[in-house]
Parts: structure tokens; C-alpha cells; sequence
């Protein structure tokens, strides 16, 4: 292979790699779940054999990249479209802490050792375990905490503050979205869905496939993100 195939092969790949990803959109980089971690070393090692590899065609590259993106697009379309779908697709968080007791099934399941757990709590600048509440493993490997009362700053409660209604959830949870009440979520609160139905109706909203997110917020009120809410 000389040198001017070599340039024609590296900038085809570049600008091919450079418009799919553009189109695949920011997730790539920004919300590497694991799905969106094996795409993105399936598409450079395309990239690299396409710019390096003479025996492969250009065309038969081009057609490998655009074929494995539009796989990834169509993946993340249905994981935005079918909970169940995202929940195989990329798994669902795990509490691995729990009123400051580590939950080992979790802590199995996510392969994580004690230390590694050690290490990202203390990045939340959490420097002992028996301060967490709760900790949640999100699919991205993000680690969420939430630390006990005693550790978090002065509250409405600390101040005499009244709030509209009752703590009922320790953690805020979801309890709608994209339309779709998260029916597990209510079983776990106790929450029936005509009192969401009526908080709904309360807040304006008459049809619960409007709203793209609702949840039981800590304090007990309930937050609502309708679909054709327009942020400025």
C-alpha cells in the first residue's frame, strides 16, 4: 500500500467516523453504558482495519461503519421506547449500600470489591460506609449516595419548616415515565394509582400519557415534567 492510498484510506475513515458519530449523537461519549462501550471499540477497530488493512476494500469499510452505527442507533431507539427492552439492554441499577450495610448479592453481581467500592465513595467525599443511606450502582458505572440525615446539611424539618405532605419514600423514586406508570415502584411505596391519578388531575395534567417523568421526591410531594414542557 503506498502512501496516497494510506492518506485516501485515513481520510475516508475520519470523515466516514466523523459523520456517525455526529448522527449517533453525544451518548457515545457523555453515558458510556456498557452497550455504548462495545460500540464504540466495535466501530474504532472498523475505523482502524478500514485506514490500515489494505486486503479490505474502502467500500466494504464504509459499509462495516455505517452497518454497525445504524445496529447502535437502532439499539438506543428501542431502549428509549421499551423499559423492558432497556432493562436487558443495559441492565438496571443496583443498591449496593443500604442503612450503611453493603448489600452483597449487589456488590456480586456489579463485580465490585469492597476497596473499589471504597474508592468511589470516596470520590462522592464519603469516608465511611456507615454514613451512606443508600448507594446505587447506575448502569453507566456511575455510583450514586445518598448519605444518612445526620450527614446531610440543615432541612425544611431541621428548620420547622412544613412541607406539603409526609415523607412516604426514603430515596426519591420514579413513579411515570415516558406516559407509563412504573407499577413496581408504586407496590414498593404503597401508593395507589388513583392517588397518583388525582395528584395528576390536581396538577393539571388529565391524561397521565402526557407526562414524560413524575416522581415521589423525599418530602413526600410529587414532582411532574410534562411532555410539552420546553426548556429555555
Amino acid at each position: 500500500m503506498g502512501y496516497g492510498e494510506l492518506l485516501i484510506r485515513i481520510t475516508v475513515s475520519f470523515f466516514v467516523l466523523f459523520i456517525l458519530t455526529r448522527i449517533m449523537g453525544r451518548k457515545e461519549i457523555s453515558q458510556m453504558t456498557f452497550s455504548n462501550f462495545v460500540s464504540a471499540i466495535a466501530i474504532g477497530e472498523i475505523a482502524g482495519t478500514l485506514a490500515l488493512v489494505p486486503d479490505i476494500k474502502i467500500i466494504y469499510g464504509v459499509i462495516g461503519l455505517v452497518a454497525w452505527s445504524f445496529f447502535t442507533i437502532l439499539m438506543a431507539l428501542i431502549d428509549l421506547k421499551s423499559k423492558n427492552a432497556r432493562i436487558v439492554i443495559e441492565g438496571e441499577p443496583l443498591i449496593v449500600i443500604k442503612k450503611g450495610q453493603i448489600i452483597e448479592k449487589s456488590l456480586r453481581k456489579t463485580r465490585l470489591s469492597v476497596d473499589a467500592l471504597n474508592t468511589m465513595l470516596r470520590k462522592k467525599d464519603v469516608f465511611s460506609i456507615a454514613d451512606v443511606e443508600f448507594a446505587i450502582f447506575e448502569t453507566d458505572g456511575e455510583l450514586s449516595v445518598m448519605k444518612k440525615e445526620y450527614k446531610l446539611p440543615a432541612t425544611k424539618k431541621d428548620l420547622n419548616i412544613e412541607t406539603s405532605e409526609i415523607s412516604i419514600s426514603p430515596i426519591d423514586a420514579a413513579i411515570v415515565s415516558d406516559g407509563v406508570m412504573d407499577q413496581k415502584n408504586l407496590t414498593k411505596l404503597n401508593i395507589k394509582p388513583e392517588w397518583l391519578e388525582q395528584k395528576l388531575q390536581q396538577a393539571g395534567v388529565q391524561d397521565i400519557r402526557n407526562v414524560l417523568y413524575a416522581e415521589i421526591q423525599q418530602d413526600g410531594n410529587l414532582y411532574i415534567n410534562k411532555k410539552n414542557d420546553i426548556l429555555h
